[in-house]
């Protein structure tokens, strides 16, 4: 049965007359007796009694009329609830460890500032996981620093970053200038744990050149891995942008590695079926914008 149904039955319950009924819904009276005749066949039992040419509502009519009336009520509802979110709006955003924890924030914050009213719900996980949350259509948009495997996914970089080997303050490698490649091969890391962008990226780097590397600790969350470094249990290579405040505390070393750069590009990634709304086209111009202001800055 349809929302039609339960409007044309309505209305004849209100009117007691299926001439009425018709003028008030502008159809047709065969029409209006069509559609109580075709409730009456899909539930099996008369709704309306017929005497002396004039109609009585059953039992079984005046149980129905209270469910239409609810229905008809609650799809008001709906369209009313529907057409407050189009116009507020509400973004499911997935960000890796990263992008998550520095620089979703602010971007999130800037464009509060035009869409107060948008809704948003946050999931922080490695690129891997925000890439199956997009293909299971559990987010909107990813802002990922991995690669990502999916074909059925678009990226649009936003965003440039770059990875640097950090030390502890009493680390051979604070004392020099620069790390010599074959150097890396004797030390602990501590590193991203397998499906993270960062070290998917930092493995592909010392394959290409052909450098061994041990794995001393796998940790999903950033911090730890810096207090690990801090404590003197390894080194790491790990985003810029995460380690500022403890190299300028003095606490972390950053060291270039000789011919070695570890860059990359944040990504705006989104299912190529994806409908994109205002609100969320907003928000990846803000992700757009920021890009550019750093550049400026």
């Amino acid at each position: 049965m349809t929302l039609r149904h339960f409007r044309v039955f309505v209305a004849v319950c209100d009117t007691m007359s299926m001439t009425e009924a018709a003028g008030a819904l502008f159809i047709s009276q065969s029409a209006v007796s069509q559609v109580i005749s075709e409730l009456e066949k899909y539930y099996g039992i008369r709704l309306f009694e017929r005497l002396n040419r004039r109609l009585y509502l059953t039992q079984a009519g005046d149980r129905l009329l209270s469910y239409a009336r609810h229905m008809i009520r609650m799809n008001a509802d709906i369209e009313k609830d529907m057409k407050a979110l189009q116009q507020m709006g509400f973004i499911r955003l997935g960000a890796s460890v990263t992008v998550g924890a520095y620089l979703l924030p602010s971007l999130v914050s800037v464009f509060k500032r035009t869409n107060p009213e948008t809704g948003m719900e946050v999931v922080v996980d490695n690129t891997e996981q925000i890439e199956g949350r997009l293909l299971g259509d559990k987010a909107d948009l990813g802002l990922v620093e991995g690669e990502i495997k999916s074909r059925d996914l678009l990226s649009v970089p936003f965003m440039k970053d770059e990875l640097v080997l950090i030390c502890g303050a009493r680390h051979p490698f604070a004392r020099v200038s620069a790390v010599k490649p074959e150097e890396l091969e004797k030390e602990d890391f501590i590193v991203r744990e397998v499906g993270s962008g960062t070290r998917k990226m930092f493995e592909d780097v010392m394959a290409s050149r052909s450098l061994s590397w041990k794995e001393s600790w796998s940790c999903s969350n950033t911090d730890a891995i810096k207090e690990a470094v801090i404590a003197g249990l390894g080194v790491s290579v790990i985003s810029r942008r995460a380690v500022e405040k403890e190299v300028r505390s003095g606490q972390l070393v950053v060291r270039p590695v000789e011919g070695i750069r570890f860059e990359r590009a944040f990504k705006m990634v989104y299912h190529k079926n994806k409908f994109l709304t205002r609100q969320l086209k907003d928000f990846m111009d803000v992700c757009l914008r920021q890009d550019a202001a750093n550049a400026a800055v």
